[in-house]
């Protein structure tokens, strides 16, 4: 086994990781908080969970459910990959679904969601990236008693979903800081530059995801000068960050290493286009987060490796925990996923569409005691004092 395996998913699944202090909820028809493997419930299993759910929950239009999902933004790879497999979980179940697509908008995010509401959803799974609208959008859903799962970007109220934000980018911070020693060196890495792609309008829980990148690339480089960080706003997208990355492009000397990391990985592969336009390729090294641009990770030298999370196994998990809460059983307010490092030595075992290459990646050593002070530090901050429950232990 590669010696990522540290950090690989059993059975490559996208094992799910209870918080601490959270009540353990039933098993609900195969699906539990833990340990589920996160493969689809086959088809008959689905249709017994709607049988259940609607003994509690009748359907509001008296004969079939409907589930609402609102997309963060469709033609986005990832994106696209939750929504087929909420689509596929759906179908299989015999529920009808809704889709719309939120475009990276919160005002487009609220009209979605009163569109919902008026065509009288049994439930609803947004994935909006404007924390601003999260309490506005969800009153309305309480006001009308429609239960929520909110993915990635957390909405008060609703069940989360999602990301391990600080260990998924500590991460790839590590993984990025080593791998570049392993190319360049430690002393020419410290002459470098190192590029984070930025979400800031998400709000402070995805930007644990960010600040673990950058904290987990500075515990990897020690002495790494802080003012050689150069942080964007990538707005999500591969455009926004190719954009951006031509602006700060400049501010790199010649010939210095160019270290870069960004919130997902189409942000990362914006900031790889713009410094192969500017025809420093030779000087660059990226880790993205999703593991999701899996052509770019192939095709692309510089685009070393990824933080898996596997967006096309969502649905599995969010369409029984939609069942289960239809049906009156309690989950945890938090539920986050288990992730892994993706490279060119490992991809094969998560994706068999593509071939290892021996010898590919790096044995990340990951550095668990600055991890857990990481940590600590994230709980005592008071951007965090009412996300606490989405901070892990350890």
């Amino acid at each position: 086994m590669n010696s990522n395996g540290t950090f690989r998913l059993a059975a490559a699944t996208a094992t799910l990781a209870l918080l601490a202090g959270a009540a353990s909820a039933q098993d609900f028809h195969g699906f539990t908080p833990t340990g589920f493997s996160g493969a689809m419930l086959p088809a008959e299993t689905l249709k017994a969970a709607v049988e259940q759910a609607a003994s509690v929950s009748p359907p509001r239009n008296g004969e079939q459910y409907v589930l609402a999902f609102a997309n963060l933004q469709r033609d986005i790879p990832f994106c696209a990959k939750v929504e087929q497999s909420i689509v596929e979980n759906a179908e299989a179940a015999g529920m009808d679904i809704v889709i719309a697509d939120n475009r990276l908008d919160g005002a487009t995010a609220l009209a979605n969601a009163e569109s919902f509401i008026n065509r009288n959803v049994d439930y609803v799974i947004e994935f909006q990236t404007d924390a601003n609208f999260g309490a506005t959008i969800m009153q309305k859903m309480g006001e009308e008693g429609i239960g929520v799962t909110a993915i990635d970007i957390p909405m008060p109220g609703a069940t989360f979903f999602g990301a391990n934000n600080p260990k998924s980018g500590y991460m790839g911070g590590v993984y990025l800081g080593q791998a570049a020693i392993a190319k360049f060196g430690a002393d020419k890495v410290k002459e470098g530059y190192f590029i984070l792609g930025d979400l800031p309008q998400s709000g402070a829980v995805p930007a644990m995801r960010t600040g673990g990148q950058l904290a987990g690339f500075l515990a990897a480089v020690d002495g790494f000068p802080e003012d050689h960080v150069i942080t964007i706003d990538t707005k999500n997208t591969l455009e926004e960050s190719f954009a951006q990355t031509n602006n700060v492009l400049g501010r790199i000397p010649d010939g210095v290493p160019i270290m870069a990391t960004a919130i997902n990985d189409q942000a990362s592969t914006g900031i790889l286009r713009a410094v192969k336009q500017g025809g420093r390729e030779d000087d660059l090294i990226v880790v993205g987060m999703g593991a999701d641009e899996h052509e770019t990770m192939v095709n692309e030298p510089a685009f070393v490796a990824s933080v898996g999370y596997f967006p096309e196994r969502y649905g599995n998990f969010l369409v029984p925990m939609a069942l289960a809460e239809l049906s009156g059983i309690d989950l945890p307010p938090a539920i986050l996923q288990t992730h892994v490092m993706v490279d060119m030595g490992n991809i094969c075992e998560y994706y068999p569409d593509f071939a290892c290459v021996d010898g590919a990646g790096i044995a990340l050593d990951f550095p668990q005691d600055a991890f857990v002070q990481h940590l600590s530090d994230i709980r005592n901050s008071a951007d965090m004092a009412d996300s606490l429950e989405l901070i892990p232990t350890e």
